[in-house]
């Protein structure tokens, strides 16, 4: 019997659009449908879909794509989470997967970058030549130059160009809303990891045979090292979340909107309220993109004290799955959310960035720790989707589960630890990220083959992970 990706199901309040093989479908949890159940009830909703890493979050799932006309559209807040701007980049660098396979070079390697990339918070008058201000109003073009170390090299330029967009524009008046607390947190935090999912990890990379020329037109080698970051907005994304959303729970109240889920919130477009959370989250999509260009930068001078000064590592791309902004489609205008979902768009889509308009951008899908992460390229027939793939292998068990059910011995199997393939990580004690186990996901495996069998995105490389460093608990 032939593979289904893709079943429409119908709810009491509308259609939900599921892509999702055949298994996973039939393994996905009942609370899905009744969130998307509450989801469609928001009004005016032209569109709705799950990817197949879907699973229950705050309010509405990770994993969901929910589409309005910018006419009479609205904006959630629970529909863009509250890691606002959370997104992936990689880093390609001039390093082969043989440079690092002495497990004892890739541990140094984790040690030095712990060294520059501090997890929580920077110490004081780290960063002090960088105006917050200037990061949250201008994106990367708020940064210093030395923070752009290509900058003066145009030909191999990638910070600013190779990303999915520098900087977002916003009404900064938005920004008297915020206490002096709320700044100096959020610029301690810049430049650094957070926890829970989030992680940079060294991983070399094997080239789809099928996609090699667009893989030869990104810069991309069999055996290749590159680096995946994977973090969002930090606090300030945070401080949005939370000050908005107490606004916009107190307006619902007032007028009497609302589902039968409390925590789906929910404004039209045209409310103020409404339009201070957009503001707000445009600012907190400049810091995410900073957040994780500054981890790259971090990453990077580590590599120059471990290898040398001819150390390389040139920008990939950088993208978010975390966000609600304004897309256009065949001619017309869309306010399309995002929570756990990542953009996708084919060759000559007029979306792309400049370098990546005769290919399709690179769609950067992480595993779990201890499998494979995907890049991935959109197709041409993932408009019926409005060019929305998975955005990583999805959760199956909560944190607290995950430690019940799951041992050390099996994590650390997982991991090949005391092998020379071993993936080495830089907690002291595998219990502390137990939670954060393949076991506690989806097989990405799975999740990738969906994608491809709905026809929204094909593979173009798959990267094979060989250290990683982790935020603490």
């Amino acid at each position: 019997m032939n593979e289904t990706y893709y079943q429409q199901v119908q709810l009491p309040s509308g259609t939900v659009h599921v892509y999702a093989g055949d298994t996973l479908f039939k393994e996905l949890d009942y609370k899905v449908f009744e969130m998307a159940n509450n989801n469609l009830q928001i009004p005016n909703q032209v569109y709705m879909s799950y990817t197949p890493d879907v699973h229950v979050g705050v309010g509405t799932c990770i994993g969901t794509t929910a589409v309005w006309n910018t006419k009479d559209g609205y904006v959630s807040p629970s529909i863009v989470g509250s890691d606002i701007g959370c997104g992936m980049r990689v880093h390609l660098t001039n390093l082969h997967k043989d440079d690092l396979k002495e497990v004892k070079l890739r541990r140094k390697l984790v040690k030095v970058i712990e060294k520059y990339l501090p997890v929580e918070d920077h110490a004081r008058g780290y960063f002090s030549d960088i105006r917050l201000e200037h990061v949250i109003k201008k994106g990367l073009h708020g940064l210093p130059k030395k923070y752009i170390p290509d900058g003066y090299t145009p030909r191999k330029a990638t910070s600013l160009t190779h990303v999915e967009r520098s900087k977002f524009a916003f009404d900064e008046n938005a920004l008297n809303l915020f206490p002096e607390q709320v700044w100096h947190r959020s610029h301690r935090q810049l430049g650094t990891l957070g926890n829970g999912n989030h992680f940079v990890e060294i991983q070399s990379i094997e080239i789809a045979e099928d996609q090699r020329e667009i893989a030869e037109a990104w810069g991309l080698l069999d055996g290749q090292v590159v680096v995946m970051i994977h973090s969002g907005s930090r606090s300030w994304g945070g401080s949005v979340s939370q000050y908005c959303g107490s606004n916009i729970t107190k307006m619902m109240r007032a007028e009497g909107l609302g589902t039968a889920d409390p925590k789906l919130l929910f404004a039209p477009l045209t409310h103020p309220l409404a339009q201070t959370y957009v503001n707000l989250e445009y600012s907190a999509l400049n810091y995410a993109v900073v957040n994780r260009h500054l981890i790259a930068y971090a990453v990077r001078e580590a590599g120059k004290d471990v290898f040398g000064s001819k150390f390389e590592m040139t920008t990939l791309y950088d993208l978010m799955h975390n966000y609600a902004w304004e897309e256009e489609h065949e001619g017309q205008s869309f306010f399309i959310h995002r929570k756990g979902s990542t953009r996708a768009l084919p060759a000559n889509h007029p979306a792309n960035p400049e370098p990546y308009m005769s290919t399709g951008h690179p769609a950067l899908i992480p595993g779990s720790m201890g499998t494979a992460s995907y890049i991935m390229v959109g197709s041409p027939t993932g408009r019926a989707n409005f060019y929305s793939i998975c955005h990583g292998a999805g959760r199956i068990r909560s944190r607290s589960a995950t430690k019940k059910l799951v041992t050390l011995n099996e994590f650390s199997s997982s991991l090949k630890v005391g092998t020379d393939d071993e993936i080495v990580v830089n907690q002291r004690s595998l219990e502390s990220i137990l939670d954060e186990s393949p076991q506690a996901y989806k097989d990405v495996d799975q999740i990738i083959e969906s994608v491809i069998g709905a026809g929204l995105a094909q593979v173009v490389a798959k990267c094979k992970p060989m250290a990683t460093v982790k935020g603490a608990k």
